[in-house]
């Protein structure tokens, strides 16, 4: 069974609703939004040619591809649209005493 290791990133007021944030854990690169108050975190790579994929713009709970237009859940990183077909890495986000913690398996 595979455990997850929270990971401190930041206090909750240094990432405000509507944004994201950029980090590099363990040598992935992964996004974090915050979306009306709640934190989603996924690997910031297009599973189609990886891309970056973080920069995209954002609809509900879906991030589209800046580079081919592929649609992901930023939710679930499931993947919605072609032209990729392999969903992308998502994360477990908490928040511990005010503090935004991303869970990375160990």
């Amino acid at each position: 069974m595979t455990e997850l290791s929270f990971i401190s990133v930041c206090p909750e007021e240094e990432l405000p609703p509507g944004e994201r944030l950029f980090l590099e854990i363990e040598n992935k690169s992964i996004v974090i939004f915050n979306l009306a108050g709640d934190y989603y975190a996924i690997e910031d790579v297009c599973t189609h040619d990886d891309g970056p994929l973080g920069e995209g713009e954002v609809e509900d709970h879906q991030i589209i591809c800046p580079r081919h237009g592929a649609r992901f859940d930023i939710r679930t990183g499931e993947v919605l649209t072609l032209p990729a077909i392999q969903d992308v890495p998502a994360y477990h986000v908490r928040v511990v005493d005010g503090m935004i913690e991303i869970g990375i398996k160990s």
